[in-house]
């Protein structure tokens, strides 16, 4: 080997080095300000555990699903499709204030006052706790009128009435998982949300077989003893998240100063907020359109369409962790005032969405068949699994772009834009678009599926020329 061999080795050898150090400090992780040094390497350190975090939230989605499946049941699925639809307006506000939660510990951490962003933390808490008290009490009461509404048959609401009352009882643990760790990353700790939903949903997938299937003393549940599984592991996802919030040594620990109720901050909050729940519930809402509108193709088509939105959501799930990175990075980079810094981390992190989702792609088309045979043996079900899993990710590489856009506009606090941009891409677009195609031209379920790639993709370009406008930069929080 000469000397010039040597010096290429030695390189290669150093550069790998480097990155398993990077692995490394991405997955035990300590909250940082990523307003300085290397924008690739900020970008890495937030999006692994940000991408395996959700990547464990998919996974489980996944195999909550496979295990209800394992029912024989199409109903049971169907119920799980159903209440799940309705339940992502319950996400909508808890997403809706994990925005606004990011958004100000981020630029309060970027202002280097630590202090309020511990407060802004504790706040959101409250809401979100508040909520979820008013959303249970709904929920318990009207779980069988919601599944009507659903265009749910009595075979169904006999099914999964008890799935649906626990799921809408229970929604504290999912608002508060979801709330605890966008405050983590916020503060830069994007680590400790990653083994905070590791820990939620490990348990959860644990749990499925046991009380769905049954095992020794526990009975067989059913599709309601996956509701019990996911209350029970997101509780305990919570109180781990509590544990570091009051014994950690983080930035946001929390203290009895902060316990001291603040409407100034509440109000600050909600102002942010609102924007990014109303985004959240006019998207979610119009899923539940969707799944209106395939409740009238029969359990068939609609438990074909359930497995292949899970198997979707496996792969887009990961890249909203890249797309949380773009987030966080643009709060605390304006907090610091150096909004170019902020706009150039967009741009490489969608660029790397992009590359990921467009191998996702390439893989739906060439084993759709496969992965929606391992859900279900049935060949209808199958069918349309694979028609709506090919049909969904011809648009991913333009929601690449469109996820890490919309992302970055709400870790600005401009809350607004995606707002409208969902409004009008969402009510005014793709569910006239989706009932036109499914029913009135009679091409079926195969015309909800064009429908969503075709509303999606359009979105993200819209958001793009809005992105490239800068207004986002002038945004107070």
């Amino acid at each position: 080997m000469n000397k010039l061999q040597k010096v290429s080795t030695m390189q290669r050898t150093s550069k790998v080095s480097n990155i398993l150090i990077l692995l490394k400090q991405a997955l035990l992780g300590e909250e940082q300000n990523f307003t300085s040094g290397s924008i690739n390497r900020a970008i890495f350190l937030l999006s692994v555990p940000m991408m395996l975090e959700m990547l464990m939230e998919s996974l489980f989605a996944v195999v909550d699903i496979y295990f209800v499946g394992k029912l024989n049941n199409n109903d049971a699925i169907a119920t799980v499709g159903l209440t799940e639809s309705v339940l992502t307006l319950v996400y909508s506000l808890a997403i809706g204030l994990s925005m606004g939660a990011t958004a100000m510990v981020a630029r309060r951490i970027g202002e280097n006052n630590r202090e309020a962003a511990r407060i802004a933390g504790m706040q959101a808490i409250y809401v979100g706790i508040g909520a979820s008290i008013l959303i249970s009490i709904f929920g318990l009461i009207f779980a069988r009128d919601i599944l009507i509404l659903m265009g749910a048959d009595e075979g169904i609401i006999r099914t999964g009435l008890s799935y649906t009352r626990w799921m809408f009882g229970g929604n504290v643990t999912i608002m508060l998982l979801f709330l605890i760790n966008a405050i983590f990353r916020g503060a830069g700790n994007a680590s400790l949300a990653m083994r905070s939903l590791w820990l939620a949903n490990g348990l959860n997938i644990i749990l499925d077989p046991i009380f769905i299937l049954g095992l020794g003393p526990i009975p067989e549940f059913g599709v309601e003893g996956a509701a019990i599984a996911t209350n029970i592991g997101r509780g305990l996802g919570v109180v781990y998240q509590v544990y570091h919030l009051v014994k950690g040594k983080g930035q946001i620990q929390l203290s009895r100063s902060t316990l001291p109720v603040r409407w100034d901050v509440i109000r600050r909050l909600l102002n942010v907020s609102i924007g990014g729940t109303a985004q959240f519930l006019i998207a979610s809402a119009s899923w539940v359109f969707l799944m209106r509108i395939m409740a009238t193709f029969g359990s068939e088509a609609l438990a074909g369409y359930t497995i292949a939105i899970r198997v979707i959501i496996f792969a887009i799930l990961p890249a909203w962790g890249m797309a949380n990175a773009a987030a966080t990075l643009v709060g605390q980079n304006l907090g610091a005032e150096q909004p170019d810094r902020a706009e150039k981390s967009v741009w490489k992190t969608a660029f790397y969405t992009m590359i990921f989702l467009g191998f996702v792609t390439l893989v739906f088309f060439t084993m759709a068949k496969e992965i929606i045979s391992f859900f279900s043996t049935d060949a209808l079900v199958i069918q349309n699994g694979i028609q709506c899993l090919r049909i969904v990710s011809l648009g991913y590489i333009f929601y690449a772009y469109g996820m890490v856009i919309t992302q970055s506009f709400n870790g600005a606090g401009d809350t607004r834009t995606p707002t409208v941009l969902n409004l009008f891409g969402f009510w005014m677009f793709q569910i006239p678009l989706a009932y036109v195609l499914a029913k009135m031209l009679d091409v079926g379920p195969v015309g909800v599926y064009g429908a969503i790639s075709i509303a999606e993709s359009t979105l993200a370009v819209v958001s793009i020329f809005l992105f490239r406008r800068g207004r986002w930069k002038c945004v107070k929080v």
